[in-house]
């Protein structure tokens, strides 16, 4: 199972990011867990500077953008 969170403010892009990771998982039968983060000082200590940024088993994978369905289904590989 991977561990997956979308950092960000709760703002559009962020819950359609985290929208399309849950698609996708559940598309390609994959079993994910997924945070929503927005606590600014845990999106700090990640590391993040743009969101929506998503890490993967707590590795920075996308930041910046809402990823297209192509780059989700990189984070499951």
């Amino acid at each position: 199972m991977k561990n997956i969170n979308v950092y960000g403010s709760g703002c559009k892009n962020c819950t359609n990011t985290a929208e399309l990771i849950e698609k996708t998982a559940k598309q390609l039968q994959i079993e994910i867990k997924l945070s929503k983060v927005s606590d600014l000082q845990a999106i700090m200590e990640a590391g993040v500077v743009s969101t929506p940024a998503v890490t993967v088993d707590g590795k920075l994978v996308h930041a910046g953008s809402v990823p297209d369905v192509q780059t989700v289904k990189e984070f499951f590989s």
